[in-house]
């Protein structure tokens, strides 16, 4: 049946919307967009990551490097001793379990974005940590409630539901492996 800009027609009419398998769409501007935006957003927790680990000395001083012995959360999380919710966050600064949550929450969000596989576990898991930064900042400075952390937040969703991963990625190879059949929430 002929697809016509993204309907069927129905006795001479257009008025079906067709659904299209993500693998099936064509490679437009806006996946490549969508693409562009992973592998961007991917390489930001990435750089995180390897900038907190080893201490390259962007945003961590290579002191404070957690393969030095310092924690990646201490610096944030004790900063945010005077936010509304600045009890609770500074009380967990550099407990050894949410250094290691973090750092692999960096690492395996950085590395899924950008390989384009796991999208749905990684925009989760990533929009999770930016919703708990944010809520450790609160109140904001700048602005009554949005922040980058709420952008990301939503921008890790979009990816996740656009399929951005079948782009410059991995992820129509991976969507057609046996354990993300099994397991669908792996995609």
């Amino acid at each position: 049946m002929a697809v016509i800009h993204g309907r069927k027609p129905v006795n001479g009419h257009v008025t079906t919307p067709i659904t299209t398998t993500p693998a099936a769409q064509e490679r437009t501007p806006v996946v490549y967009a969508w693409a562009a935006a992973r592998i961007a957003l991917g390489w930001v927790f990435l750089w995180a990551f390897v900038d907190k680990m080893f201490g390259l000395g962007f945003a961590t001083p290579a002191a404070k490097a957690w393969v030095n012995g310092g924690s990646p959360t201490t610096g944030f999380l004790k900063g945010s001793g005077e936010n509304a919710l600045g009890g609770f966050f500074s009380g967990m600064a550099g407990q050894v379990w949410v250094d290691w949550l973090f750092m692999l929450g960096l690492l395996g969000v950085g590395a899924a974005l950008i390989l384009g596989a796991g999208l749905r576990i990684a925009a989760g898991a990533g929009a999770t940590m930016m919703l708990l930064m944010w809520a450790a900042q609160l109140p904001l400075e700048t602005n009554p409630f949005m922040d980058d952390h709420i952008v990301y937040a939503i921008v890790l969703i979009g990816l996740a539901a656009a399929h951005a991963g079948d782009t410059l990625g991995i992820g129509t190879w991976w969507g057609k492996t046996a354990l993300v059949k099994r397991f669908p929430i792996l995609k």
